[in-house]
């Protein structure tokens, strides 16, 4: 079910204080890369990624299959930042950034 704008517009909101917890570079989607993902998506539901490519356009199609790949919702994105949610199967108080 995608986002209302509404629902983005709060989750910008909380997301503006989190820092990166998931890094992206050269190497693009790697195994690593998506197991660390899905880990924090579902510790924390709404989580920034840092993606450390140059080109504009390979930074959005990395997003775009980022989001296929973990069923996860684009936020949004800015420059090298993306801000992306996906809601955890048992939220854990503790860790979500959406519970605190």
């Amino acid at each position: 079910m995608p986002l209302t704008a509404h629902r983005k517009k709060a989750l910008r909101s909380l997301g503006h204080n989190l820092k990166p917890v998931v890094t992206i570079a050269g190497n693009g989607l790697s195994e690593g890369v998506r197991e660390e993902l899905d880990r924090a998506l579902e510790d924390h539901e709404l989580i920034k990624v840092k993606l450390m490519i140059a080109n504009r356009e390979e930074r959005h199609q990395l997003v775009d299959a980022l989001c296929e790949q973990s069923s996860c919702e684009l936020v949004q994105e800015i420059g090298k930042i993306a801000l992306i949610y996906r809601a955890a199967q048992k939220p854990d108080i503790r860790k979500s950034n959406l519970l605190k």
